[in-house]
C-alpha cells in the first residue's frame, strides 16, 4: 500500500541568523516548564472516548489516553504503545491478541490491567453514543481479559484493519474506576495514562496539559507543557495568532490568510503538507427527505462545481476531489468525474423530470459554525444548485455539537463535513462514511457497498484490496449518498522560537503535541 506520508514542502523557513534550516535546529535545553500555546478551530465534543468521533476530540485523546497501539511519524502500520506486543492468532484474521506493557499507571496511581482494556471497549459498544466511535468497532464481537496482562479480541468477521482501529481514539484505554460502564462521563476531567495529564479544561476555551512523569509507552519524552486554545471560527484564530496570544496555529486559519503566507518572513515558521483529509456533501436518503430518490441526488451531482469552490472560497488551499477515497491511498479513483464530468443543468433537469418531483426541489443545507469557511462554502453551493432554477436551498449554520446531533437524527437534507483519516488505510473512508453503520447520518444502505467493505478487510496485504475499493467507489458514485468536494492541505504556523510544527499531523490520526519544543 502506498503510504499516506505527508511531504513537507519547500515552505520551511531558513533562519539566516544561524545559517541552517529552521527545522534542523536542536530543541532547547532551557526552561522545560514554559508552556507552548496551540490554537485551533477544532472543537471537543466529549472528554469521554465513548462519546466522540471527531478530529478535535481525538487530537486531545492522543495526548491524554493510551491505546494498545499507536503510529510512528509517517508510519503505515501500528506499533505497540500500552501493549508490549499484538498479533493475530491463526490465519483467519478473526482473533487478535495483545499483551500489556508492565508498569503502566493511571492518574490515580492504579496499575492498568487487561480488565481496563476490555472495560474500555465494552463500554463503547454498550453506550453506543450517537456521536461516539461504536461504528468503527463494527467487526468486534467481544473482548476478553486472559489474566492480568493479556487481552483477546474476538471478531465477527475477518478484519485485517482491526489493528489500525485499535490505534485510534476508539482504542483509548480509560480507568474503569473513573468511568461509568453504561453512560458517558460528563465532568471536566479525564483519567488516562497518556504522555500528558489534563490538569484543567474549560469547554470551548482551553485545555491545559502537563507532561505525565509516570508515562510508560512508545514515547521516550512527553515534551513541553501545552495549552490548547479553542476558537469559535477561523477569524478568531487568526486574530489570536496576529496578536501573539498563541505560539502555534493549526486547523485552521482563514483561506485568505493561508494563501498569503510568506515563507520568507523571519517572524514565523510555516509548513504546508499534503493530507488525506477530505470534505464531502452528505445527502439524507431517508424517505421523509426529497433526496430519498437517487435521481434527485444524481441531479445535484451534475450541478456541483468543485473547481470553483476550491479556487474561490478556498483560494487554492484545497484540491478538487472526485472520489470517496482521496489521492495517495490504495484504490483511489475518479468515479465522480467519470459519472459527472462537468456541470450539466440539462442532464439534472432530465433526471428530476424522470423522478416526477415538483421544481424547484426545496432542500435544507447545514454546516458547522466556525469550521473553516463553512458559511462561504455553503453560500456558493446554494448558488450552484439554484442557478438553473432546479433547486431551492435554505442554508443554516449550527454550533458544532448541535450540528452533529442534527445530522445523526436526519434533521437536514444535506450537510458538508470534513473527514480526517482515522488511520492510514482506505478502509477509514469505507464503513465509517458509506457503510450501513456509518456515523454520518445519511441512512444510506447498500448490500453491495457493505460486501465490498467486508471483502476488502480480508486482505492482510492491503494492496490486494484495491479492486474492492474501486468497485466500492463506482457504486457510491451511482447511488450518491455523498458528493466529494475537496481534499485538504495541512498548514501549521508557529512562532520563530517554536519547532516541531511539521510533526503535529501526518494522516495517521495521531496529533503529536509532544513534538513541539522551544529552540
Amino acid at each position: 500500500m502506498r503510504s499516506v506520508r505527508m511531504r513537507i514542502l519547500v515552505t520551511l523557513i531558513v533562519l539566516a541568523i544561524v545559517g541552517v534550516g529552521g527545522w534542523q535546529l536542536l530543541p532547547s535545553q532551557g526552561d522545560k516548564n514554559k508552556t507552548i500555546k496551540v490554537g485551533t478551530t477544532d472543537a471537543i465534543t466529549s472528554l469521554d472516548p465513548a462519546g466522540a468521533y471527531d478530529a478535535g476530540s481525538w487530537a486531545l485523546y492522543s495526548s491524554v489516553f493510551q491505546s494498545l497501539l499507536t503510529y510512528e511519524p509517517d508510519g503505515v502500520k501500528p506499533v505497540p504503545d500500552a501493549a508490549q506486543s499484538c498479533a493475530f492468532v491463526g490465519s483467519d484474521l478473526k482473533t487478535y491478541r495483545c499483551r500489556l506493557r508492565g508498569g503502566i499507571t493511571f492518574r490515580s496511581g492504579r496499575e492498568m490491567t487487561a480488565e481496563d482494556v476490555t472495560y474500555s471497549f465494552d463500554r463503547i459498544k454498550k453506550i453506543n453514543s450517537e456521536l461516539g466511535p461504536e461504528s468503527l468497532l463494527s467487526t468486534l464481537g467481544s473482548v476478553t481479559a486472559d489474566g492480568k496482562d493479556t487481552v483477546t479480541f474476538h471478531l465477527s468477521s475477518p478484519d485485517a484493519t482491526f489493528p489500525f482501529k485499535v490505534a485510534t481514539g476508539a482504542g483509548a484505554i480509560v480507568d474503569r474506576d473513573k468511568y461509568p460502564a453504561d453512560r458517558l462521563r460528563t465532568d471536566s476531567g479525564a483519567d488516562g495514562s497518556g504522555p500528558y495529564t489534563l490538569t484543567s479544561y474549560t469547554k470551548d476555551q482551553r485545555a491545559v496539559l502537563a507532561p505525565n512523569k509516570h508515562y510508560r509507552g512508545y514515547l521516550k519524552d512527553a515534551g513541553r507543557p501545552i495549552e490548547m486554545r479553542y476558537y469559535g471560527d477561523s477569524e478568531a484564530l487568526d486574530k489570536a495568532w496576529q496578536g501573539k496570544q498563541i505560539d502555534v496555529a493549526s486547523r485552521q486559519l482563514p483561506p485568505g490568510v493561508l494563501s498569503g503566507l510568506n515563507a520568507s518572513d523571519p517572524n514565523h515558521r510555516v509548513t504546508e503538507s499534503d493530507t488525506s483529509e477530505t470534505r464531502n456533501l452528505y445527502l439524507n436518503t431517508r424517505t421523509d427527505s426529497p433526496l430519498h430518490d437517487v435521481r434527485v441526488r444524481q441531479a445535484m451531482a451534475w450541478l456541483v462545481n468543485r473547481e470553483e469552490l476550491a479556487a474561490t472560497v478556498y483560494q487554492g488551499t484545497v484540491d478538487p476531489l472526485y472520489s470517496l477515497i482521496p489521492t495517495g491511498l490504495t484504490g483511489h479513483t475518479t468515479s465522480f468525474f467519470d459519472d459527472y464530468p462537468a456541470q450539466r443543468p440539462a442532464k439534472a433537469k432530465e433526471l428530476l423530470t424522470e423522478a416526477g418531483v415538483n421544481l424547484p426541489v426545496h432542500i435544507t443545507l447545514g454546516y458547522g459554525k466556525g469550521r473553516g469557511a463553512g458559511a462561504e462554502e455553503s453560500a456558493l453551493l446554494k448558488k450552484q444548485l439554484e442557478a438553473a432554477g432546479l433547486f431551492k436551498v435554505d442554508v443554516e449554520g449550527y454550533e458544532w455539537t448541535d450540528f452533529q446531533k442534527r445530522w445523526a437524527a436526519g434533521k437536514m437534507d444535506a450537510w458538508a463535513v470534513g473527514w480526517a483519516a482515522d488511520y492510514p488505510d482506505p478502509d477509514t473512508f469505507g464503513a465509517a462514511l458509506v457503510g450501513s453503520s456509518s456515523t454520518l447520518g445519511t441512512a444510506y444502505r447498500s448490500k453491495a457497498v457493505d460486501d465490498f467493505i467486508r471483502d476488502s478487510q480480508r486482505y492482510a496485504d492491503r494492496t490486494d484490496a484495491a479492486r474492492d475499493f474501486r468497485d466500492l467507489q463506482t457504486q457510491v458514485a451511482a447511488d450518491v449518498p455523498l458528493i466529494p468536494l475537496w481534499q485538504a492541505k495541512q498548514y501549521t504556523v508557529s512562532s520563530e522560537d517554536v519547532v516541531g510544527g511539521q510533526y503535529l499531523s501526518d494522516g495517521t490520526g495521531v496529533v503529536r503535541l509532544w513534538k513541539l519544543d522551544w529552540i
